[in-house]
């Protein structure tokens, strides 16, 4: 049952967005020196660990973590995010981190502008102003037809459309579901996903990256940890807007770890994007208030 701790709860997000930051900077790394698919299929590996761990410590056990009556949406949607985690990655490593996210901070706009068709929401005139605002700020940070656009920024974006489809259909399974069963699926749908495709990908890895390794699937696991303490002691629609923070962090990681430079259209689109979100995330909750 969720509390109502908004102090702690937003105390927890911050946390969460912070290790969230730190797993993306450390991903970054690995993925740089390894391949890809490899360095996420041994996250996903600790990932499922994780999640079978906890849902073996709750009433009913692991079998009652995994019954759900839609096993294949649920199956699907663990698919989906270990590609989108995969995507995420490559963009960090071709892109980098102030970009990415900085692109990627746009998915809350297109769950807004995909919750109609997918979930049978109504989003009224003001949403969709939002919405368009939001995607003149990512024009912005993409600059598209001039010569500096990077093609790589469009897999930032292919990635922020598959967390948004992600999203969209946590939503839609959380009707018959709870979210015991959904994180369950989650994270062993996607370890599966990730040892069918990473595994042949495999390469010898020296000892102080295994180091970082283990360091990746802890603050992973512990991440999603957090998450849920933080949604369990306080309401979503209060402590969401400080999920933006992970922006905040992750660019601070890439600017002073990784050299990279905030461009001007960069800094000034994510400031329409955010704006935009933060306005689409507050008449959601104001409507469904009425």
């Amino acid at each position: 049952m969720t509390g109502n701790n908004t102090k702690l709860g937003i105390k927890l997000m911050v946390a969460t967005t912070f290790v969230f930051a730190m797993q993306d900077g450390i991903s970054r790394h690995l993925a740089g020196e390894y391949n890809v698919l490899m360095v996420v299929m041994i996250r996903y590996w600790f990932f499922a660990a994780f999640v079978i761990a906890v849902a073996g410590r709750q009433a009913g056990g692991i079998r009652a973590a995994a019954s759900t009556t839609q096993p294949l949406l649920q199956g699907f949607r663990g698919v989906l995010l270990a590609l989108e985690v995969c995507i995420m990655v490559l963009a960090f490593t071709l892109l980098g981190l102030v970009e990415s996210h900085a692109i990627f901070a746009c998915y809350p706009l297109l769950v807004a502008a995909l919750s109609g068709p997918v979930l049978g929401e109504a989003v009224g005139w003001r949403r969709w102003a939002a919405i368009a605002a939001g995607f003149v700020g990512i024009l912005i940070i993409l600059q598209p037809g001039i010569a500096v656009f990077s093609p790589y920024a469009l897999i930032a974006l292919a990635s922020a459309l598959m967390f948004a489809i992600y999203a969209l259909l946590t939503r839609y399974v959380s009707r018959k579901d709870n979210t015991a069963t959904s994180f369950f699926w989650t994270g062993v749908m996607g370890s599966v996903t990730m040892t069918l495709i990473g595994v042949w990908y495999w390469e010898p890895m020296i000892a102080s990256d295994w180091v970082w390794m283990a360091i990746l699937c802890v603050t992973g696991a512990g991440g999603h940890y957090l998450l849920i303490k933080c949604y369990e002691v306080a309401e979503a629609s209060a402590v969401q807007p400080f999920a933006y923070l992970q922006l905040v962090f992750a660019a601070i990681l890439g600017l002073a770890v990784f050299g990279e430079k905030l461009k001007l259209n960069v800094a000034l689109g994510v400031c329409i994007v955010v704006g935009a979100g933060l306005f689409t995330l507050w008449r959601t909750n104001k409507v469904q208030g009425d």
